[in-house]
C-alpha cells in the first residue's frame, strides 16, 4: 500500500505531536500556517488595483549607462562649425550620417538603422534635462528622481503601488551584465518594504544563481521551508515592522517557486529559429544584449511588472570621452534588439499594453573633446518610449541648431515617472509613503503628466 505523502501542515503536526518540546510552540504557528493550496493572494506583492484604468500592464526600461550622444543618435544635427561661448572648444555635428523614417520622418543616425525603421513606433523626446552632469549622480536621478538622496527606485514604487501577477518570480528584475554608474541604488527601495527592491540578472548559463534544490525530493523541501516560515512568521510577529525581516522570509517563498518559474523563463532554447534570428541572437549564446531583450520578453508575457535592461556593452560603456566612434559597436549591439523587441511584442498582441522605455543619464556636448569625443552634458538629450499608450511616430520638444539647450518643451526626469506612472494608472501626487514624518513620493513636489505624448 502507498504511503500518503506528507503535506506541510500534516509535518507541522507531527513535530507538534511527536517531540515534548516543540508542541506548544508549532501549535500556535500552525494556526497562520496556510493549508495546502491557500497560496494567499493578501500577500505584500500580490495584485493591487490602479487609481485608474491603465494604459500599460507592465514596463521594460532600458537604461544606455554612460551617457548616449544625442547629437550622434536620435537628434542629429548638421556638421557645426566653429566655437562655443567660450571660444575654445571647436563644435562637432553629427559623426555619423542620418536619414529619415519613411513613414514618420523623425530622423535617426545610422548607428541605428533598425530602430530608424522602427521610429513610426516610436515616441521620441528630445528635450530632456538632467539635474546633473556627474554620471552617479544622474544616473540615480534617472531612476528616484533624487540625484542627491537615497530614495527608492521606480521600479520598486511601481512594485509598491501595483504588485505582480505572477508570485513565482519578482515584480522587479534587472538583467545588468555590469552595474551602471550608480550601482545597486538604481534598483534599491530604500524606505519601501525591501521585497519591493530589484533582483538582479546576470546574462550567463545561470541568470540566477543557486536555484537548483538542495534535496531530491520537492515535497520535502516544500516541508522543510513551510516550518522555516512558520517560525519565521513567529519571529516577525515578536518584532513587530522589520521590513528587513520580511522580505527575507518572503526571498524564501518566491526562491522556492522560482525554482521551476525562473530557468523556464530563461530558457531562450524554447524559442524557434526565425524568433532568435529575429533579435541578432545565435542558439546558445547566453551574454549578449540581443540576450537581454528577448529575455525581457519572457519575463514580460510571465507578468513582471518593471523589467530594467542595463546596456553596458564593454566597459568604458557610453562614456565616449576621447572618441564618439565608441558609440558604433555599442549601437549596433543594442540597434536590432531593441527593433525585434518592439516587433515582437507587436505579434505577440503585448505592444500596446507594455510601456518601453529608453533612457541614458545625461547627453554629450556639441563641443569637441579630445580627439574626437564629447564631454557630459545634461542641459540637452533625447530618450524615448513606445507602445503602452504613447503616440506613435511622435516626436516632442525640440533642442537648438547645435544640439546645446533646449529650444522647446523642456521635460525633466519628475515629469517623465509623472508620465510613466500615469501610463501605468498610478496617479503620482497619489503613491505616496510615510517615512521620517512626511510622506514621500517618486516625483517629490514636482512632476506633470506629459499629456502631448498620450495616444
Amino acid at each position: 500500500m502507498r504511503r500518503p505523502e506528507m503535506s506541510r501542515r500534516s509535518l507541522i503536526r507531527s513535530l507538534a505531536g511527536g517531540s515534548i518540546l516543540l508542541p506548544g510552540i508549532l501549535s500556535e504557528l500552525l494556526a497562520a500556517e496556510p493549508a495546502a493550496g491557500e497560496r494567499s493572494a493578501d500577500g505584500p506583492l500580490a495584485a493591487k488595483q490602479p487609481h485608474f484604468p491603465a494604459r500599460a500592464k507592465r514596463v521594460i526600461m532600458v537604461f544606455a549607462t554612460g551617457g548616449v550622444s544625442h547629437i550622434d543618435t536620435f537628434d542629429p544635427k548638421s556638421s557645426a562649425k566653429g566655437r562655443d561661448g567660450s571660444g575654445k572648444d571647436k563644435l562637432m555635428g553629427s559623426v555619423f550620417p542620418y536619414s529619415a523614417n519613411k513613414r514618420c520622418g523623425t530622423e535617426v543616425s545610422d548607428l541605428f538603422p533598425h530602430l530608424r525603421e522602427a521610429m513610426d513606433d516610436i515616441c521620441l523626446i528630445r528635450s530632456m534635462k538632467s539635474a546633473h552632469f556627474d554620471h552617479t549622480e544622474a544616473a540615480v536621478g534617472m531612476h528616484t528622481g533624487s540625484p542627491t538622496f537615497a530614495r527608492p527606485s521606480i521600479g520598486s514604487w511601481l512594485s509598491y503601488g501595483l504588485g505582480t501577477v505572477n508570485q513565482n518570480l519578482p515584480s522587479f528584475m534587472v538583467i545588468a551584465p555590469h552595474l551602471p554608474y550608480g550601482g545597486t541604488q538604481v534598483y534599491a527601495s530604500d524606505f519601501l518594504p525591501a521585497y519591493h527592491q530589484g533582483t538582479r540578472v546576470i546574462p550567463g548559463e545561470q541568470p540566477i544563481e543557486n536555484l537548483a534544490p538542495r534535496t531530491p525530493s520537492s515535497k520535502i523541501q516544500e516541508m522543510e521551508l513551510g516550518l522555516a516560515a512558520a517560525l519565521n512568521r513567529g519571529h516577525l510577529q515578536s518584532r513587530g515592522d522589520d521590513s528587513h525581516l520580511a522580505a527575507r522570509i518572503k526571498s524564501f517563498e518566491t526562491a522556492f517557486q522560482m525554482q521551476t518559474s525562473g530557468p523556464e523563463a530563461f530558457d531562450l532554447q524554447q524559442e524557434d529559429d526565425r524568433t532568435l534570428e529575429r533579435y541578432g541572437l545565435k542558439r546558445g549564446e547566453t551574454k549578449s544584449f540581443a540576450w537581454q531583450c528577448l529575455a525581457a520578453r519572457r519575463l514580460a508575457e510571465r507578468g513582471v511588472r518593471f523589467i530594467e535592461l542595463v546596456d553596458s556593452g564593454s566597459r568604458p560603456n557610453w562614456d565616449s570621452h576621447g572618441n564618439i566612434e565608441e558609440h558604433r559597436p555599442l549601437a549596433k549591439a543594442s540597434d536590432q534588439p531593441l527593433a525585434a523587441l518592439i516587433r515582437d511584442l507587436k505579434d505577440r498582441g503585448m505592444f500596446d499594453e507594455t510601456l518601453i522605455v529608453w533612457a541614458t543619464e545625461f547627453g554629450r556636448t556639441p563641443a569637441k573633446e579630445g580627439k574626437n569625443g564629447r564631454g557630459h552634458h545634461g542641459k540637452c538629450f533625447s530618450v524615448w518610449l513606445a507602445g503602452g499608450g504613447v503616440k506613435r511616430g511622435f516626436v516632442y520638444g525640440a533642442s537648438d541648431e547645435i544640439g546645446q539647450e533646449i529650444a522647446q518643451d523642456p521635460v525633466d526626469v519628475h515629469d517623465l515617472h509623472a508620465t510613466i506612472l500615469h501610463l501605468m494608472g498610478i496617479d503620482h501626487t497619489r503613491l505616496t509613503w510615510r517615512h521620517q514624518g512626511r510622506d514621500f513620493r517618486l516625483t517629490d513636489v514636482h512632476g506633470r503628466v506629459l499629456r502631448p505624448l498620450l495616444a
